[in-house]
């Protein structure tokens, strides 16, 4: 299953706290089981159905069954630039 490092639960907490008004929200990752192509990111108000939920420190994140699948022993990082932009990353668990 995915994992958030530190700085990726601050990231996602911050960005739910500024696009959803409810406590059920989180940031979902869907899109393609071939991480090369990207996967998209949005703020959604509850998981879908069949969404995969990581909770770490508070930071709700919702897997749709292809990014489960494809980010399964990944870490989610996440730094900030100087103009507040958030950069997520992702890595191998070691």
């Amino acid at each position: 299953m995915l994992t958030l490092t530190e700085n990726a639960a601050t990231a996602v907490k911050t960005i739910i706290a500024r696009g959803a008004e409810t406590e059920t929200a989180g940031l979902r990752i869907h899109g393609s089981d071939d991480p090369a192509q990207g996967f998209a990111l949005t703020v959604a108000a509850a998981p879908e159905t069949s969404d995969a939920i990581v909770d770490e420190s508070g930071a709700r994140v919702f897997l749709d069954t292809d990014a489960a699948t494809a980010l399964d022993n990944q870490v989610l990082d996440a730094e900030v630039d100087e103009a507040g932009a958030v950069h997520f990353a992702l890595a191998m668990k070691r």
